[in-house]
């Protein structure tokens, strides 16, 4: 075989390479355009996936929105470190809530509605523990906690399922110590307790 016999045939083998390169490449374009379509259901073009998630330009996850298996949904919210830090969700048994967290996952405020209807806004320290929480019970009833650094409730504001108004004040062993109350009768009561037991009632016929 002479050389110029063989430079023909190489030509037209690389030309063939080339054709099945461009082959292989319309194949793949055409199975990214039918998984595209497989996303696409129902009319107005609809995106139904179970998982999205967004990445930076690093690539790093910022963003996730999904669907779990439990029935709960969520967008998380992510810092540039990838620790979640804010949640927009919905739970298992339907109660929504907003959640803002530190880096190590710590909730510092957090929204959440129980039962449709129960509203509660808490507050923490970097360290976990609620300083500050109020919140509507399912009967009407309300309540607003003061807490201290162990996360114990100390002041307690709250009113009952009629309204009525009261203001308990605790020691760090959880005994009440104060006791300020309105009564749906609008009556007014003071009860106050010393380290000793001493009990002081205004008026004095409370019990």
């Amino acid at each position: 075989m002479d050389h110029h016999h063989l430079e023909s045939r190489m030509e037209l083998l690389e030309r063939s390479y080339r054709r099945m390169q461009g082959v292989a490449l319309g194949a793949l374009a055409l199975a990214a355009l039918g998984l595209g379509a497989a996303l696409l259901r129902g009319q107005g073009g609809a995106l139904e996936v179970s998982r999205l998630t967004l990445t930076d330009a690093q690539g790093r996850p910022r963003a996730t929105l999904a669907a779990e298996a439990d029935g709960s949904t969520g967008l998380v919210l992510n810092d540039a470190a990838g620790n979640p830090r804010a949640l927009l969700g919905i739970s298992a048994d339907g109660s929504p809530k907003l959640r803002f967290s530190t880096a190590e996952g710590l909730a510092l405020a957090e929204l959440t509605v129980y039962s449709d209807e129960a509203p509660r806004l808490a507050f923490a320290k970097k360290g976990g523990a609620e300083f500050f929480a109020v919140g509507m019970f399912p009967d009407g009833s309300s309540r607003l906690e003061l807490a201290d650094e162990d996360g114990r409730p100390r002041a307690i504001l709250g009113a009952d399922e009629h309204g009525s108004p009261g203001l308990l004040l605790v020691d760090r062993l959880g005994q009440p110590r104060a006791q300020l109350r309105v009564s749906p009768s609008n009556s007014a009561s003071l009860v106050l307790e010393g380290h000793d037991g001493e009990v002081f009632r205004a008026p004095s016929s409370v019990q």
